[in-house]
């Protein structure tokens, strides 16, 4: 019975790494599509400037925000871009438990200038797509966002890549996407459909605004489609 259970845990934490990774395991499903249009909305966001460094954030926890930003380095990656992303949240980072990499080194160790670059960029398993997890968590993680080092380090990233996306902490819970929204060339507010609040998402983007972010979009994550909307209809039989 014991193992059974096993067995099921093992196969429950598969499926959920491919839900958070559906544009690698499953590229013609309808979310897949919709992180393609995202990709391309971005694409349009700014037609007279190059967009290459870009933060997806929230209002709150839960929202979704790391499998979106996760999702959207796949689908720039699979356009044929050189992709970054960083893991900029240096107080609950996922970043390395949905790639399955170490974190041993990372952000954090980039920012307190103990790493280089080259040293804590990790590849994927995506061609295209490069990784730099958390690395230990710090006490400081806005003071760090916040200083010189990390203007020199986005300035270092832009030589080598073409997108760079930070992952970063929600905007109502610390400060951390304040501080590097004014840092980034343009900024995704991600919201969760039937669970979001209102008040939530305005505070949210008031906080932005006020720290000069150049709100480019919102997402609206787990909303589900009707068995009978057009949509799902036509793409459907693709899944």
């Amino acid at each position: 019975m014991a193992k059974a259970k096993t067995k099921k845990t093992k196969k429950s934490a598969i499926q959920t790494v491919a839900r958070k990774l559906v544009t690698s395991v499953n590229t013609r499903s309808i979310v897949s599509e919709q992180f393609r249009t995202l990709r391309t909305n971005i694409n349009f966001s700014m037609p007279d400037k190059e967009l290459k460094t870009f933060l997806i954030t929230s209002s709150s926890p839960g929202e979704g925000k790391s499998t979106v930003a996760a999702n959207t380095a796949v689908v720039f990656a699979q356009e044929g871009k050189k992709v970054l992303l960083v893991d900029a949240d240096m107080r609950k980072p996922t970043v390395h438990y949905t790639f399955h990499l170490t974190n041993t080194l990372g952000t954090s160790n980039l920012l307190t200038r103990q790493a280089t670059v080259a040293e804590v960029v990790k590849m994927s398993e995506i061609e295209n797509l490069d990784i730099i997890t958390c690395g230990p968590i710090p006490p400081n993680p806005a003071e760090l966002l916040s200083s010189q080092t990390m203007n020199n380090v986005i300035e270092e990233m832009k030589e080598s890549y073409d997108i760079i996306i930070f992952d970063a902490p929600p905007v109502l819970s610390v400060a951390d996407a304040q501080i590097l929204s004014n840092k980034c060339e343009g900024t995704i507010l991600v919201m969760s459909a039937g669970t979001t609040e209102k008040d939530g998402v305005l505070k949210a983007k008031e906080a932005l605004v006020s720290s000069q972010a150049n709100i480019i979009g919102v997402v609206l994550n787990n909303f589900q489609l009707q068995k009978d909307n057009y949509y799902y209809q036509y793409y459907g039989n693709a899944e």
